[in-house]
Parts: structure tokens; C-alpha cells; sequence
């Protein structure tokens, strides 16, 4: 029996638009389901769209709303918020930490005029705690990700330019190549970036979502806007952000989605 109990708490059980975690501390009585992550709606209003999302697979989502850090637990209430520089992009979450794309240049600038950046925060309290100058990214750092101790930043891209490029990064974020994804143009270049089922997946403006191998060989684009957040929640299932402008201001959201071969993705309902 405690086998058993043992073999569900290690688990994660889906339901239609929910992901529960198990729970039971005492073995004796019978195990607890507890909400982990749902369609969930940013409590607050803020000035600038949603730049991006992620989680730390504890309850907690981090969202990037350009000049306002935002970290809430799974139902979307705030729990820390900070003014940050103008522009904090796309964003990821390794081991207790928070990591930033962020430009203080010109995006998409052909002469290559981006300041790009990483931004490091302490996921806590949402501390800064380092700062890491990425100059490789020429067209303004937009968004990273992070996979088998690499860090993958993505940004800006001029007009007409039929390739995107991916920044790869170590631990230190000392740069180690550029690689390039022969995506064909994609509007401001990718704005998102999420490692999920093995594979790099790319959010753009214009609704167009990248896939591409472990090795970073494109593989295919779908019709599908994933260009305000993804990040992966279990085997599963991902997160995508979405928002919504009411009197100047945005409200973020995010909502679950399963990976599909022929879509990308399926948002669940």
C-alpha cells in the first residue's frame, strides 16, 4: 500500500484545463489533490503588453510585462512586483533563479545599433543578482531559454533577413556559437523561446510558432501565436501567454496547451 501511495505521489494527474499535483502527508490517509497550474488569469493591470512567461514547477509563474517583473502563485495572484528597465523581453527559470532577455537599443536594426543583455533575479524575492552583457545578439536580446545547462537567447531581426539566429550561451553566459535557423523571415524576428517533447519551439509576432531539433535544425512553422510566452509545466503540457488591452492597459493570461504534430499545439479548453 505505501508502495503505492509512493508511486502516485511521484506522478502528476491531468484533468481537462487543470494539472494536480499529489500530495499526502500522511500516509495513513488517503492522497490530496492539489492544483498546481490552470488557466489563469495575471491579477493587475499593467502599461506594457505581456513579453513572456514562465514557471518554476512549484506553483509559481513569473511574467515580464516589458517594465514591470510579476511573480504570482498558480491562480494569478501577485505575490512580488518590481519596475525593470524598458525593455525586458522573453524570460526563463533554472534553479531558484530568474533570467531576463533584455535590450535598451534599437530592435531590428540592420547596423546592429541593439544593448542587449541578460537580467538575473532571484526567484524569491525577485532580486537582481547579475547582469550579463550579450552583445552577439546584434538585433536586441528579446527572449531565452534554458536546456542541459545552455542558454539560448533569441531577439530582434531586420527586415527582409530569411533566417533567424539563436545565441547560445553556457552557464556563465560566457558565448559559445551562433547558430542559424533557416526559418525564412519572420516579423521582428522570435520573440519566445521554450525547450518541450524534445524539441526548441519559437514563438514570432505575426502568428507563426518554430520547431526545431535538440541540434537546432529547423523543422517546421505553424499558424499559431505563441509570441507572448511558452514554457513546458510537465511531459505533457505547456503554458502559453496570451493578453488583452483595455484602456491602454494590458492584462496577462495564460493557458494550457498540448503539443500536437500537425498544429503545434491545441490550447485546452
Amino acid at each position: 500500500m505505501k508502495s503505492q501511495i509512493q508511486h502516485i505521489i511521484m506522478g502528476l494527474l491531468l484533468t481537462p484545463g487543470m494539472i494536480f499535483s499529489v500530495h499526502a502527508e500522511d500516509p495513513a490517509k488517503p492522497p490530496v489533490e492539489k492544483p498546481l497550474y490552470s488557466q489563469t488569469q495575471c491579477e493587475g493591470t499593467y502599461p506594457h503588453h505581456l513579453q513572456g512567461l514562465c514557471v518554476d514547477g512549484l506553483g509559481n509563474i513569473f511574467w515580464s510585462f516589458t517594465t514591470e517583473l510579476v511573480k504570482t502563485n498558480s491562480a494569478g495572484k501577485v505575490l512580488v512586483k518590481i519596475p525593470v528597465g524598458n525593455h525586458h523581453g522573453d524570460l526563463c527559470y533554472h534553479e531558484g533563479k530568474v533570467f531576463v532577455a533584455v535590450n535598451f537599443g534599437d530592435f531590428n536594426n540592420p547596423e546592429g545599433k541593439a544593448d542587449s543583455w541578460v537580467y538575473v533575479y532571484d526567484a524569491a524575492k525577485l532580486l537582481l543578482i547579475a547582469k550579463h552583457q550579450t552583445p552577439e545578439v546584434t538585433f536586441g536580446a528579446g527572449g531565452i531559454a534554458c536546456h542541459a545547462g545552455k542558454y539560448i537567447v533569441v531577439g530582434g531581426l531586420p527586415e527582409g533577413v530569411n533566417e533567424n539566429y539563436l545565441y547560445e550561451y553556457d552557464s556563465s553566459f560566457k558565448f559559445i556559437k551562433k547558430h542559424v535557423l533557416k526559418s525564412g523571415y519572420t516579423l521582428m524576428g522570435i520573440q519566445t523561446a521554450a525547450y518541450a517533447e524534445n524539441q526548441w519551439w519559437f514563438g514570432c509576432y505575426g502568428s507563426k510558432l518554430l520547431k526545431a531539433d535538440m541540434n537546432f535544425n529547423f523543422t517546421a512553422k505553424y499558424d499559431l501565436d505563441c509570441a507572448l510566452g511558452i514554457d513546458q509545466v510537465n511531459e505533457n503540457m505547456l503554458l502559453i501567454g496570451r493578453n488583452t488591452k483595455n484602456d491602454k492597459r494590458y492584462t496577462g493570461e495564460a493557458v494550457l496547451a498540448v503539443p500536437d504534430a500537425v498544429k503545434g499545439f491545441v490550447i485546452r479548453k
